[in-house]
């Protein structure tokens, strides 16, 4: 298979996978732990959290830019540790989808979280159980399909992710590259055939990822 086509799937499902699990980590810790606390200002974190949800694309990748570039105290840092700076590198493609996919994992595993019965937790802790055996045998289990859903739909959001990755990791092929960035590219340059496969090979995975999230969501 054409190269321009099997380059930019491969590096889009490898930015993709490792964007959930960090989105997934993350997400999983801090939307526990928001679920079941109260605090002055809550609302306003929560916002932060979900900002990246309604903010134009192009100001998550300035945003990111100002925060890893070469100026910044974590680009600097970045670049004496790695010996090379974070821009247009796939680590900033990893970073880029991280941030989209994250408040959708978020949300999600929260809302799971908040779903369960608290006397349940509670029982659990009553037996004996610490706050990880609570979380590991009760608390997960019973928020798991959630977290499927935040799963799923946070790799579908990496997997799309455009104007961010393209303004804080540019769009250089087989480094760089991915489906959405590859199919800008067919479609300034008049490739047509080239756009319209790359389309197609999205439409089709998104529908399987949608889909699965249906299905999760009806299982009982």
């Amino acid at each position: 298979m054409n190269e321009q086509i099997v380059n930019p799937i491969i590096l889009s499902f490898k930015v993709a996978a490792l964007a959930t699990i960090f989105a997934f980590l993350v997400g999983t810790f801090m939307g526990k732990w928001m679920s079941r606390r109260s605090f002055p200002g809550k609302n306003i974190v929560e916002t932060f959290f979900l900002l990246p949800i309604v903010l134009p694309p192009s100001v998550v990748g300035f945003l990111l830019m100002i925060v890893f570039g070469r100026n910044s105290i974590i680009g600097k840092g970045i670049e004496w540790l790695f010996h090379q700076p974070v821009m247009f590198t796939a680590t900033a493609c990893v970073i880029a989808s991280t941030v989209v996919a994250f408040p959708l994992m978020y949300q999600s595993v929260k809302t799971g979280f908040e779903s369960i019965d608290l006397r349940i937790e509670e029982a659990s802790r009553v037996d004996g159980a610490n706050e990880w055996q609570t979380f590991r045998f009760i608390s997960f289990p019973l928020a798991k399909k959630a977290i499927l859903s935040g799963i799923v739909l946070s790799f579908t959001r990496a997997l799309g992710e455009f104007g961010a990755t393209l303004m804080f990791a540019g769009n250089i092929p087989g480094k760089t590259q991915t489906i959405p960035t590859a199919i800008y590219v067919a479609m300034d340059t008049g490739n047509m055939t080239l756009a319209w496969t790359l389309v197609l090979i999205m439409i089709l995975i998104s529908l399987l990822l949608l889909t699965t999230v249906q299905t999760i969501s009806r299982e009982k």
